[in-house]
């Protein structure tokens, strides 16, 4: 019997792909490797369990990268194993494989900083920075080893590659030749169809980043099941801003209360000012961290300690997103963004009811300050949107002098700038200044090198520059006539690098400070209840006793009496919502799953023991997604009920 004709081909093209299997594996391992801390596997069987449940994420991706490679090999050409062709197949492959390849590479280190794989929103948000070519570069000087690890690699597959040769066969235009072919690409076709979906049922969608989840013991090990180019593929064209019924529009009003009206304060007209600090999270602030009790905690933040005791400050404050764009949309504008953001979304561009709106209704001037260049982070085109009076960049400042090199002007000269501008402006104002340089690549001006501890992490040294820049900033702004008039607001966008155990708990792993400052002393205290970004608008507007309705998700801080504490984000993969006792992890329909509020890390679900307090999160949590996505989706971001 003689043999099916092109099997030797076949095998040559199984074996190559199958060197994409090793190499994702080991691009886990790696990834695993420098991520250990915040990801809690207890054994390498374990490991190896996540590995292999990894297998059907890697195939979605495996074979998106090659479908033109398994096309060009299987398709009946009568020169398919000629060394030319063989050449074409070579460039095909490694052009496809080892860019997507790549992605994984980038939250090696990358993670640590957002805490799930990267996405197209990632991309979307470097697509802002005029500055690309310096990023990059910092990246290859400072995390040259990924770079290594990675060309290193790609050199040992190249090798095993040509290992997998072809000997060439001269065929003949016979019908058994083009019907074993044709039969043979119209089974490959079907594979792969249903190793792209997942699996080959014929009722199931194609598998999702949420998938990842159905095999984790904690959620954090849901991105070592998947892969980075597939988490980027699953969202490049995904809209997951799409209305849902889950609730009554009456249980929607009454637990949620999505249109605010607060009457608790006289109408005033005091300036704010709000601080939105780069990476300033929770962990590195000690006036936020008395009662942690984390063995041998420091501190890097002395001057916001001491502001925080005349101030009214909220330890146990949560980030509504990853990113410093949806820190922005978060606290100004009260929009969170969950497994998308709303930034990068189809719906931005539309009537958006926030502080910078309300307040101009009061007849407040309002700007916006970021000492990078101007459009970084999308902060121009989303103030705009906004509707701020005024942007004051790196080309207003006008001094490239005082530029770090990457990322825009220090913070101590720019915020030195914010007060000499602010002291020009007729009253009232609302002014937001968004830091610079607490960021990656950590570094602080030269002069000032060794006057800050180095601390547990990288960006510790930073956070100390920036609150001595702070202290700096009401210094100055003290001595101005506006200041004692002024409402101050201190915030994070959002967490950074980690150092304690604590924090590298699922629940904890974006906590932000919140502080309210007022030189007349009104607002002071230490409050413990969850707080969260996007309850900083509403606390304003009562502050200043705002009389008019204004749409609102979070709630006022100081005199909410209808809507209890609570914090919502997303994280591995799933809406996360905590209130009362619990935290209700959601999956956009129903609940997946419960933890004790003081089970931070979220090992222990307690979901088959469910009572009326858990279904009460439930419905609320329900009512949430669902008013959110109506109303971005029907662009309702205003009063309108």
């Amino acid at each position: 019997m003689k043999k099916f004709p092109r099997i030797a081909e076949y095998k040559v093209m199984v074996t190559r792909l199958l060197l994409v299997y090793l190499f994702y594996f080991i691009a886990r391992i790696l990834f695993y490797v420098y991520n250990q801390s915040l990801i809690e596997v207890d054994s390498v069987f374990d490991f190896l369990k996540l590995c292999y449940h990894g297998l059907a994420f890697d195939t979605t991706t495996i074979l998106y990268a090659n479908a033109l490679f398994i096309i060009a090999s299987v398709f009946p050409v009568l020169i398919n194993t000629k060394k030319a062709y063989q050449k074409v197949l070579f460039y095909l492959y490694f052009s496809t494989n080892l860019l997507m390849y790549s992605a994984n590479f980038i939250d090696f280190i990358y993670y640590r900083y957002t805490f799930s794989r990267s996405t197209r929103a990632s991309l979307d948000t470097l697509e802002n920075e005029q500055n690309k070519t310096a990023l990059l570069f910092n990246f290859l000087l400072n995390y040259w080893h990924v770079f290594l690890l990675f060309f290193a690699l790609a050199y040992l597959w190249i090798l095993l590659y040509k290992k997998t040769k072809v000997k060439h066969v001269t065929e003949k235009p016979t019908l058994k030749y083009f019907a074993a072919s044709v039969a043979s690409f119209l089974l490959i076709t079907i594979l792969c169809i249903g190793g792209i979906r997942g699996d080959f049922k014929k009722s199931t969608r194609p598998i999702n980043l949420l998938d990842a989840n159905r095999y984790v013991q904690n959620a954090g090990q849901a991105d070592v099941v998947l892969n980075t180019p597939f988490a980027i593929i699953r969202t490049w064209n995904a809209n997951t801003f799409k209305k849902v019924n889950l609730v009554s529009k009456t249980q929607v009003d009454s637990l949620l209360v999505p249109i605010k009206q607060y009457k608790n304060n006289p109408s005033t007209k005091p300036n704010i000012v709000i601080f939105i600090l780069e990476s300033f999270a929770r962990e590195y602030n000690g006036a936020f961290n008395k009662g942690t009790k984390i063995p041998d905690y420091v501190g890097y933040t002395p001057f916001v300690d001491s502001l925080a005791q005349h101030s009214l400050i909220f330890t146990n404050a949560h980030a509504n997103g990853w990113k410093s764009i949806h820190g922005v949309s978060s606290i100004i504008a009260g929009v969170p963004s969950f497994k998308n953001a709303f930034t990068s979304s189809p719906y931005p561009k539309q009537k958006i009811e926030s502080l910078v709106s309300t307040l101009e209704s009061e007849g407040y001037d309002t700007s916006f300050f970021h000492g990078a260049p101007n459009g970084s982070m999308g902060f121009l085109g989303f103030g705009n949107i906004l509707g701020y009076d005024h942007y004051y960049g790196k080309t207003e400042y006008n001094n490239d002098a005082d530029f770090d090199g990457v990322w825009g002007i220090w913070d101590e000269p720019f915020f030195q700038y914010f007060n000499k501008t602010l002291t020009q402006k007729k009253q009232p104002f609302m002014a937001t200044m968004f830091s610079v340089s607490s960021h990656e690549p950590y570094k602080v001006p030269e002069k000032y090198e060794g006057k800050f501890p180095k601390g547990k992490v990288k960006i510790n040294e930073c956070i100390g520059y920036t609150d001595f820049a702070l202290k700096r900033f009401f210094a100055e702004a003290k001595k101005q006539p506006w200041y004692n008039n002024t409402i101050f607001v201190l915030v994070a966008d959002h967490g950074n690098t980690i150092a304690y155990d604590e924090y590298r708990k699922e629940f904890n792993r974006n906590t932000v400070p919140i502080l309210f400052y007022s030189p007349n002393k009104k607002y002071v205290g230490v409050n413990n209840d969850l707080a969260q970004q996007i309850d900083i608008y509403p606390t304003l507007l009562d502050m200043i006793g705002y009389q008019k309705p204004f749409r609102s998700w979070g709630r006022s801080l100081i005199n909410e009496k209808t809507v209890p504490p609570f914090a919502i984000k997303y994280g591995a993969n799933v809406y996360q919502f905590m209130s009362g006792n619990y935290i209700c992890t959601f999956d956009g329909t129903k609940a997946i799953g419960f933890y004790d509020k003081d089970d931070k890390g979220m090992a222990k679900n307690l979901i088959g023991k469910r009572n009326a307090e858990m279904n009460a999160i439930e419905l609320r949590c329900k009512a949430f997604v669902q008013d959110y996505m109506e109303r971005v989706v029907d662009k309702r971001l205003t009063t309108v009920k």
